[in-house]
């Protein structure tokens, strides 16, 4: 194995990935399967997880499917217990798990004193306290062991307020702030070999997005027309464009870096539109 292959690799390495079901969440999956990682695909779903799993061992790759929810902390503990019985270890957590609620958007013809308190709270317990309580059960190991990896997925929307989106927005702003105070925390009470750092991917087409920015015969909304217009890309990111910035992030080739939001987005968070 050459030098860069090395500095890259992460075999032998354990990695967790809630909401490794979706669409951006199984990209990294099989990316961090390829890089040689063991992967445990964690979601509500068990046959989804448990599909990606087999899909993933076809390939050569390791892999199993657990299913719990990231809100419920019983069932993380015994999917921990599950993970650790079969591999011995947990060296790195992507916490992948999210998303947004229709009550928590506010649309063009309503205000913000129509927002549902309800589906904002809920939105925001998904993303931040759906990303804080996995932390908590799967980091345990990392901070026994003064090893590993912790990945949140932050958003466009946390570094240019959106329209629309405010308890996603909302949620995505407290990841990024959390991503920098979880690496100092670990770094100072745990040592330099606990590293966490977060991506903000641009706008890339998901399940829950799909109707919002596209139209059913796949032309754009006016939404989807905006954002491209906003990409100097001029397109939509594709799931595996996020695993290279993953795949650094896990690997020892960031091994001085922490506490850092990487956008993945075409330049969209650098363009000024004109």
């Amino acid at each position: 194995m050459s030098y860069i292959e090395n500095l890259f690799t992460l075999q032998s390495r354990v990695a967790i990935v809630t909401g490794g079901t979706g669409v951006l969440g199984s990209a990294m999956c099989k990316a961090l399967a390829n890089a040689g990682a063991a992967v445990v695909i964690l979601g509500r779903r068990k046959d989804a997880a448990d599909q990606l799993a087999q899909e993933i061992g076809t390939k050569g790759g390791i892999a199993m499917g657990i299913s719990a929810d990231v809100l419920n902390k019983d069932q993380l503990i015994e999917a921990r217990q599950s993970v650790l019985k079969k591999f011995g270890r947990i060296d790195i957590l992507v916490n992948g798990a999210g998303g947004n609620m229709p009550g928590a958007v506010v649309m063009p013809d309503k205000t913000i004193f129509d927002l549902s308190i309800d589906d904002f709270k809920s939105v925001v317990d998904l993303n931040l306290t759906g990303s804080l309580l996995p932390t908590q059960i799967f980091g345990e190991p990392l901070a026994e062991s003064k090893q590993g990896v912790i990945i949140n997925i932050s958003s466009m929307t946390a570094i240019r307020p959106l329209t629309r989106v405010l308890g996603y927005g909302a949620a995505k702003a407290a990841i990024s702030n959390f991503t920098q105070w979880l690496a100092v925390e670990m770094a100072k009470k745990f040592g330099e070999g606990i590293r966490v750092n977060a991506i903000a991917p641009g706008f890339f087409l998901t399940e829950q997005n799909r109707n919002l920015l596209t139209n059913k015969d796949g032309s754009l909304t006016e939404r989807g027309q905006l954002i491209i217009r906003g990409t100097p890309f001029g397109r939509f990111g594709e799931p595996d464009e996020l695993s290279g910035t993953l795949l650094w992030l896990c690997s020892d080739a960031s091994k001085f870096v922490s506490g850092i939001v990487v956008p993945v987005d075409g330049a969209f968070s650098a363009y000024g539109g004109v």
